[in-house]
């Protein structure tokens, strides 16, 4: 009895080595990639915004409503030919007559003012103007929210980026254990218990690797969607 204790003793020493030595080279693997910011590409990000500015659908739509509201202001500006008529009357020769005397021939011109449009026009150019500003404003009020959102979306994907090379570390390094463990195993020197826990330990490190890769792509897409190219494109 006292030499099945001691062993069960010694197996349970054994493995608690094991998950202190692969726990410590999780730490150790991870310590290089403990911070995302030196990830973080303040010129690459601002060549996204730049591409955003460019590419995005709703950026145009913005720039056209600037257009449209100058092209406004410019109608409202030649609206005010519209106050004024010409007219003009054509005499051939010279006619004398009891009823309708006329001593001039050629052409006869005259210029009418439109009271009514001259008063009228000047507010309308006036709110076409105001048109304008309000579009310049919404376009300006846009442009931020669109690099808050560029810059939202490529930190996230950077921070994505950053945990998927942890798991990786975490997995390689668990990798490396799991076959220490199975050789120490096979020769008697591990329990198959131990064994097979460093082997679910391993199997979770793949999932979440998954998964991480699942959310890098994610934010890969994401970002792309918005900058209206793919990242390998952007130099």
């Amino acid at each position: 009895m006292s030499h099945i204790k001691n062993y069960s003793l010694n197996c349970l020493v054994i493995f608690k080595y094991s998950i202190f030595i692969l726990l410590l080279f999780v730490f150790t693997g991870s310590r290089a990639q403990e911070s995302m910011m030196p990830d973080v590409s303040y010129p690459f990000l601002e060549k996204l915004i730049a591409a955003a500015r460019i590419n995005y659908p709703k950026v145009k739509i913005y720039q056209r409503k600037v257009k449209e509201a100058k092209l406004n202001i410019q109608k409202a500006q030649l609206a005010w030919f519209n106050a004024l008529n010409l007219t003009y009357l054509y005499s051939p020769t010279n006619s004398v007559t009891l009823v309708n005397p006329t001593y001039t021939g050629g052409f006869q011109f005259g210029v009418f003012f439109n009271v009514g449009a001259l008063l009228t026009n000047g507010p309308n150019v006036k709110s076409a103007k105001e048109e304008l500003k309000t579009a310049q404003l919404d376009e300006n009020e846009y442009a931020l929210s669109l690099e808050a959102t560029v810059k939202n979306r490529y930190f996230t994907y950077v921070q994505q980026l950053s945990l998927l090379n942890w798991k990786i570390k975490d997995m390689q390094n668990s990798e490396s254990t799991v076959k220490d463990l199975k050789y120490k195993f096979e020769k008697g020197e591990e329990t198959f218990e131990n064994y097979n826990k460093s082997l679910a330990f391993y199997s979770n490190l793949v999932q979440s690797k998954i998964q991480a890769e699942a959310a890098l792509l994610i934010a890969k897409s994401n970002l792309e969607e918005i900058v209206g190219e793919k990242l390998e494109s952007i130099k």
